[in-house]
Protein backbone atom coordinates (compact mmCIF):
# COMPACT_ATOMS: atom_id res chain seq x y z
CA UNK A 1 0.00 0.00 0.00
CA UNK A 2 1.08 3.78 -0.28
CA UNK A 3 -0.36 5.88 3.08
CA UNK A 4 2.89 8.53 3.16
CA UNK A 5 4.77 9.98 0.91
CA UNK A 6 7.23 12.90 0.09
CA UNK A 7 7.00 15.55 -2.85
CA UNK A 8 9.62 18.10 -2.10
CA UNK A 9 10.49 19.10 -5.80
CA UNK A 10 9.42 22.68 -6.77
CA UNK A 11 6.45 22.54 -9.60
CA UNK A 12 8.58 24.20 -12.18
CA UNK A 13 11.17 21.54 -11.87
CA UNK A 14 8.53 18.64 -12.03
CA UNK A 15 6.86 20.56 -15.00
CA UNK A 16 9.90 20.32 -16.75
CA UNK A 17 10.88 16.19 -16.04
CA UNK A 18 7.37 15.19 -16.48
CA UNK A 19 6.68 17.96 -19.64
CA UNK A 20 3.71 19.64 -18.76
CA UNK A 21 2.65 22.32 -20.92
CA UNK A 22 0.55 24.81 -18.33
CA UNK A 23 2.22 27.15 -15.76
CA UNK A 24 3.42 25.51 -12.49
CA UNK A 25 1.02 25.22 -9.50
CA UNK A 26 1.66 27.13 -6.82
CA UNK A 27 2.26 24.35 -3.70
CA UNK A 28 4.77 24.00 -0.81
CA UNK A 29 7.24 21.06 -0.65
CA UNK A 30 6.13 18.52 1.61
CA UNK A 31 8.11 15.55 3.00
CA UNK A 32 4.73 14.14 4.90
CA UNK A 33 1.92 14.10 2.14
CA UNK A 34 -1.21 12.81 3.61
CA UNK A 35 -4.66 11.64 2.64
CA UNK A 36 -6.56 14.29 1.67
CA UNK A 37 -4.39 16.52 1.23
CA UNK A 38 -3.89 18.31 -2.11
CA UNK A 39 -0.58 17.06 -4.04
CA UNK A 40 1.14 17.40 -7.61
CA UNK A 41 -0.36 14.99 -10.71
CA UNK A 42 0.47 15.13 -14.00
CA UNK A 43 -3.05 13.85 -15.98
CA UNK A 44 -3.92 14.44 -19.54
CA UNK A 45 -6.47 17.69 -20.14
CA UNK A 46 -9.50 16.31 -20.97
CA UNK A 47 -10.01 18.85 -23.49
CA UNK A 48 -6.51 19.29 -25.25
CA UNK A 49 -5.01 15.99 -24.26
CA UNK A 50 -2.04 17.96 -23.60
CA UNK A 51 0.38 16.58 -20.13
CA UNK A 52 -1.12 19.15 -17.56
CA UNK A 53 0.50 19.44 -13.71
CA UNK A 54 -1.93 20.05 -11.20
CA UNK A 55 -3.14 20.04 -7.68
CA UNK A 56 -5.66 17.31 -6.98
CA UNK A 57 -6.44 16.26 -3.46
CA UNK A 58 -5.84 12.55 -1.90
CA UNK A 59 -8.11 10.45 -1.60
CA UNK A 60 -10.25 9.05 -4.74
CA UNK A 61 -13.96 10.43 -5.02
CA UNK A 62 -15.99 8.86 -8.38
CA UNK A 63 -18.00 11.12 -10.67
CA UNK A 64 -20.83 9.24 -9.90
CA UNK A 65 -20.72 9.67 -6.20
CA UNK A 66 -24.18 11.27 -4.45
CA UNK A 67 -21.97 13.70 -1.44
CA UNK A 68 -18.07 13.88 -1.40
CA UNK A 69 -18.42 14.18 2.43
CA UNK A 70 -19.67 10.64 2.34
CA UNK A 71 -18.77 7.45 1.28
CA UNK A 72 -15.06 6.00 0.81
CA UNK A 73 -12.42 8.22 -0.61
CA UNK A 74 -9.47 5.11 -1.26
CA UNK A 75 -6.06 6.53 -1.51
CA UNK A 76 -5.06 3.09 -3.14
CA UNK A 77 -6.56 0.77 -5.66
CA UNK A 78 -5.14 -2.26 -6.34
CA UNK A 79 -3.99 -3.18 -9.85
CA UNK A 80 -5.38 -6.86 -9.94
CA UNK A 81 -8.78 -5.52 -9.39
CA UNK A 82 -8.96 -1.60 -10.78
CA UNK A 83 -9.94 -2.96 -14.36
CA UNK A 84 -13.36 -4.59 -13.25
CA UNK A 85 -13.82 -2.82 -9.77
CA UNK A 86 -16.92 -0.07 -9.73
CA UNK A 87 -15.07 2.67 -7.78
CA UNK A 88 -11.88 2.51 -10.33
CA UNK A 89 -13.27 1.12 -14.02
CA UNK A 90 -14.08 4.23 -15.10
CA UNK A 91 -11.41 6.30 -14.57
CA UNK A 92 -8.85 3.14 -15.16
CA UNK A 93 -10.19 3.43 -18.75
CA UNK A 94 -10.70 6.72 -19.31
CA UNK A 95 -8.74 9.01 -16.32
CA UNK A 96 -5.09 7.73 -15.94
CA UNK A 97 -2.31 9.99 -14.44
CA UNK A 98 0.91 10.12 -13.01
CA UNK A 99 2.06 10.66 -9.32
CA UNK A 100 5.09 12.30 -9.16
CA UNK A 101 7.26 11.60 -5.44
CA UNK A 102 10.47 11.92 -4.23
CA UNK A 103 10.07 9.09 -1.57
CA UNK A 104 7.35 6.78 0.54
CA UNK A 105 7.08 5.45 3.62
CA UNK A 106 6.49 1.91 4.50
CA UNK A 107 5.81 0.47 8.54
CA UNK A 108 7.48 -2.70 8.88
CA UNK A 109 5.84 -4.75 11.40
CA UNK A 110 7.75 -6.28 14.16
CA UNK A 111 6.30 -8.44 17.46
CA UNK A 112 6.62 -5.29 19.68
CA UNK A 113 6.66 -1.89 17.12
CA UNK A 114 5.97 -0.94 13.42
CA UNK A 115 9.61 0.51 12.30
CA UNK A 116 9.30 3.58 9.43
CA UNK A 117 11.24 3.54 6.49
CA UNK A 118 11.71 5.76 3.48
CA UNK A 119 11.85 4.30 0.04
CA UNK A 120 12.93 5.84 -2.72
CA UNK A 121 14.78 5.11 -6.35
CA UNK A 122 18.47 3.99 -6.54
CA UNK A 123 19.65 6.81 -9.49
CA UNK A 124 18.41 9.74 -7.51
CA UNK A 125 15.38 10.71 -10.06
CA UNK A 126 11.71 10.90 -8.92
CA UNK A 127 9.65 8.34 -9.04
CA UNK A 128 6.07 8.25 -11.06
CA UNK A 129 3.62 6.82 -9.49
CA UNK A 130 0.44 5.12 -11.47
CA UNK A 131 -2.78 6.69 -10.36
CA UNK A 132 -5.89 7.55 -11.17
CA UNK A 133 -7.94 10.71 -11.16
CA UNK A 134 -11.35 11.97 -11.37
CA UNK A 135 -13.57 15.18 -11.67
CA UNK A 136 -16.65 14.85 -9.28
CA UNK A 137 -18.89 18.27 -10.27
CA UNK A 138 -21.32 19.81 -7.79
CA UNK A 139 -24.99 19.54 -8.57
CA UNK A 140 -26.14 22.95 -10.39
CA UNK A 141 -26.85 25.99 -7.58
CA UNK A 142 -24.91 23.92 -4.48
CA UNK A 143 -23.54 25.92 -2.12
CA UNK A 144 -19.79 25.70 -2.80
CA UNK A 145 -20.19 24.39 -6.66
CA UNK A 146 -17.50 23.51 -8.25
CA UNK A 147 -15.30 20.28 -9.66
CA UNK A 148 -13.40 18.39 -6.61
CA UNK A 149 -10.21 16.92 -8.39
CA UNK A 150 -9.33 13.92 -6.62
CA UNK A 151 -6.38 10.59 -7.14
CA UNK A 152 -5.17 7.20 -5.95
CA UNK A 153 -2.49 5.67 -6.58
CA UNK A 154 -1.93 2.17 -7.90
CA UNK A 155 -0.94 -0.61 -5.67
CA UNK A 156 0.37 -4.44 -6.83
CA UNK A 157 2.58 -6.68 -5.21
CA UNK A 158 5.43 -5.93 -3.21
CA UNK A 159 8.99 -6.83 -5.25
CA UNK A 160 12.53 -8.41 -3.38
CA UNK A 161 13.28 -4.83 -2.03
CA UNK A 162 9.83 -3.89 -0.27
CA UNK A 163 8.91 -7.56 0.79
CA UNK A 164 10.40 -7.48 3.86
CA UNK A 165 8.38 -3.96 5.13
CA UNK A 166 5.04 -4.99 3.32
CA UNK A 167 3.32 -7.25 1.05
CA UNK A 168 2.07 -4.13 -1.21
CA UNK A 169 3.67 -1.52 -3.20
CA UNK A 170 2.96 1.26 -5.21
CA UNK A 171 3.09 0.78 -8.97
CA UNK A 172 6.68 3.13 -10.21
CA UNK A 173 6.41 3.55 -14.01
CA UNK A 174 9.26 3.87 -15.92
CA UNK A 175 9.82 7.30 -17.98
CA UNK A 176 9.33 5.10 -21.34
CA UNK A 177 5.60 4.25 -20.19
CA UNK A 178 4.45 7.44 -19.35
CA UNK A 179 2.47 7.27 -22.62
CA UNK A 180 0.99 4.88 -22.65
CA UNK A 181 0.04 5.30 -19.00
CA UNK A 182 -1.16 8.38 -19.88
CA UNK A 183 -3.64 7.42 -23.36
CA UNK A 184 -0.93 9.53 -25.26
CA UNK A 185 -0.09 5.83 -27.81
CA UNK A 186 -2.53 3.39 -28.40
CA UNK A 187 -1.76 -0.44 -26.11
CA UNK A 188 -2.73 -1.94 -23.19
CA UNK A 189 -1.75 0.18 -20.05
CA UNK A 190 -2.78 -3.12 -17.68
CA UNK A 191 0.44 -4.78 -18.91
CA UNK A 192 2.38 -2.00 -16.52
CA UNK A 193 1.00 -3.03 -13.59
CA UNK A 194 4.06 -5.02 -12.08
CA UNK A 195 6.22 -3.90 -9.28
CA UNK A 196 9.45 -2.29 -10.26
CA UNK A 197 12.44 -4.21 -10.89
CA UNK A 198 14.20 -5.07 -7.64
CA UNK A 199 17.11 -3.14 -8.64
CA UNK A 200 15.05 0.29 -8.45
CA UNK A 201 14.35 1.00 -5.40
CA UNK A 202 16.39 1.02 -2.13
CA UNK A 203 15.18 1.38 1.66
CA UNK A 204 16.54 2.75 4.81
CA UNK A 205 14.61 3.50 8.35
CA UNK A 206 13.86 6.66 9.54
CA UNK A 207 12.78 8.55 12.28
CA UNK A 208 9.22 7.90 13.78
CA UNK A 209 8.63 11.23 13.95
CA UNK A 210 6.98 10.84 10.18
CA UNK A 211 4.21 8.79 12.14
CA UNK A 212 2.49 12.33 12.91
CA UNK A 213 1.25 13.88 9.54
CA UNK A 214 1.99 17.05 11.29
CA UNK A 215 5.90 16.32 11.16
CA UNK A 216 7.03 18.09 8.48
CA UNK A 217 10.37 18.58 7.00
CA UNK A 218 13.78 17.27 5.25
CA UNK A 219 15.18 15.61 8.37
CA UNK A 220 12.12 13.29 8.03
CA UNK A 221 14.42 10.95 5.49
CA UNK A 222 17.38 11.50 7.56
CA UNK A 223 18.59 7.85 7.47
CA UNK A 224 18.51 6.64 11.76
CA UNK A 225 18.93 3.52 13.56
CA UNK A 226 15.56 2.86 15.05
CA UNK A 227 15.76 -0.28 17.47
CA UNK A 228 12.66 -2.32 18.46
CA UNK A 229 10.57 -0.75 20.81
CA UNK A 230 12.20 2.62 21.41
Amino acid sequence: MCGRYASYLPPDAIRTIFRAVNPPPNIAPNWNVAPTQGALVLRRHPESGARHLDVLNWGLVPHFTADPKGGRKPVNARAETIATTPMFRDAFQRRRCLVPADAFYEWQATQADKIPHAIARLDGEPMAFAGLWEGWRAPDGSPGGGVLRSFAIVTTTANATLRPLHERMPVVLEAADWPLWLGEVAGEPGGLLRPAGDDVLRAWPVSRRVNNVGNNGPELLTPENVSVGR
